[in-house]
């Protein structure tokens, strides 16, 4: 069983960053595959980023590739979504989410609370 808490969201103007944070706990963080989800009113859940048990394998949206960054850190049980660039586009609440499956595009296990993104123009 894994629980996921984020935070980091907030109101940001277009071009600036954010940087969001996940924490979780269980004892097996570091075997899990872990994404960033974000969600919009009126849109599908899309996966904007993913990173494997070891950090060394990540995938990206083609909206937030070259803007985003996902990382890890199995020693503290944090994943993290560096977001630069922003625009408006991205507004949306983001949600951490963890698969026990090595596919970085399977089925999510785990979901935190999410986190609201909101980018001004």
């Amino acid at each position: 069983q894994v629980q996921l808490v984020e935070s980091g969201g907030g109101l940001v103007q277009a071009v600036g960053s954010l940087r969001l944070s996940c924490v979780a706990s269980g004892r097996t963080f570091s075997t899990y595959t872990m994404a960033w989800f974000r969600q919009a009113p009126g849109k599908e859940r899309e996966n904007v980023a993913a990173v494997s048990a070891t950090g060394g394998t990540t995938y990206y949206a083609d909206s937030v590739k070259g803007r985003f960054t996902i990382s890890r850190d199995n020693a503290e049980k944090m994943v993290y979504l560096q977001m630069n660039s922003l625009k408006p586009e991205d507004t949306a609440v983001y949600y951490c989410a963890a698969s026990g499956s090595r596919r970085l595009g399977g089925a999510y296990d785990y979901w935190g609370q999410g986190t609201q993104v909101t980018v001004s123009s």
